[in-house]
Parts: C-alpha cells; sequence; structure tokens
C-alpha cells in the first residue's frame, strides 16, 4: 500500500473512532495508527495525520507497549520521533497511576533482534526507568547486539568494569575486558578511548584492520580544476582503470603512482603524494595544485559478492566509484573532515573489485584551505570492517 493509500485508510479510522465514548479509549487499534506514523516521510509528509495518530497511540494499555513499540519497524526518524512520544506518554501515565509496565514483555522484545534497534534501545529505557537492576542484569549480553545504541551501552559499561579491575590491581583482567570491548566497539570515540588504554597495557591494536580502512592505493594527477569547472569533467581515470597508462595533466604528463598510507585512521595526502613544495610547514600556492584533481583506485578482492557501505571522510569536493558504478558526488569544499562523513552503499562482486576516488581541489589561498587528503573505510551498515583478501 502506498503511503498516500495508508495515511487516507489511517485518517478514515481517526476520524471513527474520534468519536468512541470514553469507556472504550483503551481499545487502540496499535496497527492502524501504527502504519500512520510509518508512512511518515523524510520531509514531514503525514505530519498531520501523524499528529492525531500517536495521541491515539498514547491512550493505549500498558499491555499494548510491546505492540507498539514492534510498529517501529520500518519507521522513518521522524516517525520513530511520534512513536517515541506516544510509547513514553503510555509508560509515564502507568506508572504515574500506580500501575506496572509489562516488564517480562518488554525484556523479550529486547531480547528479539530482529525488531528495530531504536524500538529495542526504547524498551531498554522503560525496563531501566522502573528497574534499577536493569543495567547489570542486561546489558552485558549485549557486547555484540545489531543495534549500535545497546551495543555502546554494553561497551561504556565495559570500560567501567575493566577500569575498576585496573584500579583493583588486577591489570590481567582488566586488560582482557578492554581486548573484549575494542573487539566489540563501532564508534569512533569509544574505538579511540579503548585504543589508548590498550596501548597504556603495551597491547598491540590495529585501528585500520578494526575499521577496515583501504591503505593501499594507486593515485594520479594533477588534472585541471580552474573554476571548479571540472567536478563533473570525466578525466580519463574514470573511463579506464589502466595503471600502466600516462596522461596529459595539468602540467605535463601524469602517471600511476603506489601508496600506502600510515596514518592509523586511513588519510591518504594528495598535496605530499604528488610533491607539492612547502615553505617551512605550509604549502606553496603552486599553479599544479591548486584547482587541481587526483584520482586514487583500490583494488579490494572479496570473498563473496556482498552488500557494503562505502565510507568516506574528505575536506575537498568528491565522487566514489565502485567498478565503475557512481555512487556518492559531494561538490562541497573545505567544510570539515572526519571520519564516516559521506556514507554510499555498493554491492562488492566477489573476486576484484575496483574502488575509484575522485578529489577536487579548489583555489583558495587560506593556509586552512590547502588540505588535499581523504580517507575511506568498507564496512557493513553497523560499521564492521569487511576486509579484502588481499
Amino acid at each position: 500500500m502506498t503511503h498516500r493509500r495508508i495515511i487516507a485508510a489511517a485518517a478514515a479510522g481517526l476520524l471513527a473512532i474520534s468519536y468512541l465514548p470514553p469507556s472504550l479509549a483503551e481499545q487502540v487499534d496499535v496497527e492502524l495508527f501504527s502504519a500512520v506514523l510509518r508512512a511518515v516521510g523524510p520531509k514531514g509528509e503525514g505530519h498531520a495525520e501523524a499528529s492525531k495518530a500517536w495521541q491515539r497511540l498514547s491512550e493505549a494499555d500498558a499491555q499494548q507497549l510491546p505492540e507498539i513499540l514492534a510498529g517501529m519497524k520500518g519507521s522513518g526518524r521522524l516517525g520513530e520521533n511520534w512513536f517515541r512520544a506516544a510509547i513514553e506518554a503510555v509508560a509515564q501515565r502507568e506508572v504515574r497511576n500506580g500501575g506496572k509496565l509489562p516488564i517480562d514483555a518488554l525484556e523479550g522484545f529486547l531480547a528479539d533482534t530482529r525488531q528495530s534497534p531504536r524500538a529495542r534501545r526504547l524498551a531498554y529505557e522503560l525496563i531501566a526507568s522502573v528497574d534499577a537492576s536493569a543495567e547489570e542484569r542486561l546489558i552485558p549480553g549485549l557486547l555484540n547486539d545489531p543495534s549500535l545504541e545497546l551495543r555502546r551501552d554494553a561497551v561504556a559499561l565495559a570500560l567501567k568494569s575493566a577500569a575498576a579491575a585496573e584500579q583493583a590491581g588486577e591489570k590481567d583482567e582488566a586488560a582482557r575486558i578492554y581486548a573484549e570491548a575494542f573487539a566489540a566497539t563501532r564508534e569512533l570515540d569509544q574505538i579511540k578511548e579503548v585504543t589508548k588504554k590498550l596501548r597504556e597495557f603495551e597491547q598491540q591494536v590495529d585501528v585500520p584492520r578494526h575499521m577496515g580502512f583501504v591503505l593501499d592505493w594507486h593515485l594520479i594527477g594533477p588534472f585541471d580544476n580552474t573554476g571548479m569547472r571540472a567536478f563533473d569533467v570525466a578525466y580519463p581515470p574514470e573511463k579506464e582503470i589502466d595503471l600502466a597508462a600516462s596522461y596529459e595533466g595539468k602540467v605535463g604528463q601524469v602517471q600511476w603512482k603506489p601508496h600506502r598510507t600510515t596514518d592509523e585512521f586511513g588519510i591518504v595526502d594528495l598535496n605530499q603524494i604528488f610533491e607539492r613544495p612547502k615553505d617551512g610547514n605550509d604549502y606553496r600556492l603552486t599553479n599544479e595544485h591548486k584547482g587541481a584533481i587526483g584520482y586514487a583506485v583500490a583494488i579490494f578482492e572479496s570473498e563473496q559478492a556482498r552488500d557494503v557501505e562505502i565510507r568516506m571522510g574528505c575536506i575537498n569536493a568528491n565522487k566514489i566509484w565502485l567498478n565503475g558504478e557512481l555512487l556518492t558526488a559531494n561538490q562541497v569544499y573545505h567544510a570539515g573532515m572526519e571520519v564516516d562523513q559521506y556514507v554510499a552503499q555498493g554491492r562488492l562482486k566477489q573476486g576484484k573489485n575496483e574502488i575509484l576516488v575522485k578529489v577536487c581541489q579548489n583555489e583558495q589561498e587560506e593556509s586552512w584551505a590547502q588540505r588535499w587528503q581523504f580517507q575511506l573505510r568498507v564496512c557493513d551498515s553497523l560499521g564492521t570492517a569487511v576486509l579484502a583478501k588481499n
């Protein structure tokens, strides 16, 4: 059923149910109103209907909380916000009136990894709001949970346990817990925190492998991007990858150069690779390296055909192709750079795959605008590294 039909059908239901007598108010058709909230679009489509539907859901009996939580599966972010408002209203009313939340059912929902990750995290919040033992009982078993939020909670608790063991002088136990937490963590701040602790214990930590950063590349350039006019110009590397070829670049002939980055977070510095001269610590404003384009290609051998996310951080305008298919294009210059800044979905084929990156530099002259770099990793939707055979 289309979003319009769902909204129309539910709106008709809203109109009919709005005339129910107060004595029947708790008999809420959860699926009917959940469908309205799931139909809310990313730009707020269906907002008017959702503003009524969440109110009807908020009148549900507390025993229906697991059913409402289940309704979140398939919802967008805006719809999830409506669900949260309704669920919290039901739970707060029940507790305020001296009732009890259906803890056993909520714990069963939490344990069901087929459900929406955000719904499962909300179920945990409901449990924890009335049960002080919830964190100690439930969170340790979620280190490898498919919900990033629950996994984060579990890693945070493990770090507390490791710190306590360290303070008690149990260094081997602390190191074991830190290592376990590192294997589980998927978020950058926790990865950095655990890495620091493990190295204090003189443990080896391979951050690039853990995160799936691509370290080995071939690069070619610079090509001309004067006036930022070449973002959509297809230079030869976009037409074929021939690592033995040379082409006319911005200033003379250019050819592919192999490069392995040693940066822990996979940063590839095109200024360095294309031998941009410096005055002290500052790069010179050379014509060859300003208003320029560089290409980087990596050969990624996959054990099997599979869906992946290709995530890139880049301070320059950029494009990414996977096996000739354009996955993402971002014509943004010097607006910052961070890990996983751009996320693209693609599908690896079994065997060799080509990941091609185009990185465009403009002609700004400020010292902070001289960075010309990117970092790229291959992972699943949770952020777990997908590693190449090669």
